[in-house]
Parts: structure tokens; C-alpha cells; sequence
């Protein structure tokens, strides 16, 4: 199915006068270690933009240190640290005692796959399949996966890997993976047990059941560090807002791509930074709103 402006538009959140943060949803990002703070930063930014109530960044300190002041917006769950570099396994204890207070998780940016993250990530996402927790799964959280002995993922959960991160999932070359793109997703799907979204031109949204979605919104603005990130925030954002994690993520890719664009109309497909993505995201839901 082609995701048209009619069909984006179908599935934008509705925003009731009688609301509250709670009404919005709340979303735990757990993202970033010491060499990649910037992904804790956009992943977290992205789920306020999109219109999600409440986002709390779990991390570890240093990184949460140095975005307190910039990023007012965002709470914070300090983690235990691996030598003060990353997420230590003994967070995960952390983890479990605040998960009932979240209707969304995103896992996975900035985190690196260092062991003791590993472990820490497994034994999230196994936690996570207890709960009816709507999760996205990114980044360095799938590159874990890929190493590990998971064979299933959580039934509420979309993966949204790049070409390369398939590949390693699936492990079969990415020229498989780029000459066939709706047949990998859909292996991708059956194997976890999950939702899956394929990004790069043409981004494929698979349901666990097989059901196909094409997008055609963005350009190569969008291939820049970062922007996963902020597709990672947006799809837990619309999912904190009620949408199932497919509809969430058919959305995301969509108004993503849309952002691009319009940033692109501004500042050329060479100059998009992932920040900006973020930046145009209201006129991208305004661009929608406006069809009708």
C-alpha cells in the first residue's frame, strides 16, 4: 500500500481541548553513552515535537549532565555507568522498577555495543515482552540483537533498521537485502515476530502479519547522521498519542520524509542537519492539516 496525504492525514493523533501531558502519552528513551550523546539528545527531542506529553531520557549521568541545561524540556533517569562510558548491566534493575509509568519505549540510540550494553538490552527486551509497552528498537539496540541469542522480539515492538543493520540481523549480504527490499523486511518480520521498517529511498514498513506499506516522501537530506534518531522519536512519539506501532511508524516515516523535503525547499538537500529535521516537523503536521 502506497502511504498517500490522505492516509497520513487519517491517522494524525486528535488533540482534545480537555487534556493533560498524561493524555498525550509518555515515552522512556534510553539512549547514549560518552561518544554518542547527540543521539540521546534527538531521539528524546523528537517524541516532544511529534506531540508526545512527557519524554524522560534514561542514560547515564555524564551524558544526562550535559543536556540537562540545553534540553529543559526532557526528564531524566540516571543510570548505573559502565566505567563511566555506557549503560552498565546492572541498570536494568533501574529499568524495571519505572517501566509501568510509560505507554512507549525506544531503545537503542547512541548506546554502542559494548558487552556489558549487550546484556543490559537483552534482558530489557525480554522484560518487555510481558507488557503490552509499545516499543522501537534502533540503532545500537539492533546491532545487540544481531549478536545475540533473541529470537523474538516484543509483539508491540518495530525494528527500524538501514540496509547494513538488516543485513546483520538477517545475515545475508545487503545486495539481498537492496535487491528485494519488501521480501527482507518481511523475512525480518517473521523471524522477530515484530514490526518492521526498512529506511533508505522508498522507506518499506512491514507488519508482523506482512503487510506492506511503501513510503515516497524525503530525499538524500535524510542521509545524514542523526536522522534515524529523530525517526525513532517521532514513531515513539504518534505511539505515546495512542497509535498502534504500526500506525505510529507509518506515520513517522511519512512525516519524516516530509520534513526533509520542506527543510530541503530551505536549505538544499546538501545543508539538512538532523536538527533541522526536528525543527520542521510542526509544518510538516501543518502541511497535512492544511489539506483538509
Amino acid at each position: 500500500m502506497l502511504i498517500t496525504k490522505e492516509f497520513a492525514m487519517s491517522l494524525l493523533p486528535q488533540r482534545p481541548a480537555e487534556s493533560n501531558k498524561g493524555t498525550f502519552g509518555k515515552v522512556l528513551n534510553i539512549a547514549g553513552c560518552i561518544n554518542y550523546q547527540g543521539a540521546a539528545y534527538l531521539s528524546s527531542l523528537a517524541p516532544l515535537k511529534a506531540g508526545a506529553g512527557l519524554v524522560t531520557l534514561a542514560s547515564i549521568e555524564t551524558v544526562i549532565n550535559n543536556l540537562a541545561s540545553c534540553a529543559p524540556w526532557i526528564t531524566f533517569l540516571p543510570l548505573k555507568s559502565y566505567g563511566g562510558k555506557c549503560i552498565s548491566h546492572r541498570a536494568f534493575k533501574e529499568i524495571k522498577k519505572v517501566i509501568d509509568n510509560y505507554n512507549v519505549v525506544s531503545i537503542g540510540p547512541g548506546l554502542s555495543d559494548c558487552d556489558a550494553v549487550g546484556c543490559f538490552v537483552e534482558d530489557t527486551l525480554n522484560y518487555l515482552k510481558d507488557f503490552e509497552t509499545k516499543v522501537v528498537i534502533d540503532a545500537d539496540a539492533l546491532n545487540i540483537i544481531a549478536k545475540s541469542d533473541i529470537k523474538s522480539l516484543p509483539e508491540n515492538s518495530v525494528i527500524t533498521p538501514h540496509p547494513l543493520e538488516l543485513s546483520r540481523l538477517l545475515e545475508v549480504p545487503v545486495e539481498v537485502i537492496q535487491s528485494d527490499r519488501v521480501s527482507a523486511a518481511k523475512l525480518a518480520a517473521g523471524k522477530f515476530g515484530c514490526n518492521v521498517v526498512l529506511k533508505g529511498e522508498n522507506t518499506i514498513i512491514c507488519s508482523r502479519n506482512g503487510e506492506i506499506f511503501e513510503n515516497q516522501t524525503g530525499n538524500s537530506s535524510l542521509a545524514k547522521a542523526g536522522s534515524g534518531d529523530v525517526l525513532t522519536g517521532m514513531i515513539a512519539g504518534f505511539a505515546a498519542q495512542g497509535l498502534d506501532i504500526l500506525k505510529a511508524s507509518v506515520l513517522g516515516v511519512y512525516l519524516h520524509g516530509l520534513c526533509g523535503e520542506l527543510a530541503s525547499c530551505d536549505f538544499t538537500e546538501y545543508c539538512v542537519l538532523a536538527t533541522n529535521q526536528i525543527d520542521y516537523i510542526p509544518k510538516a503536521i501543518k502541511t497535512l492539516l492544511e489539506q483538509y
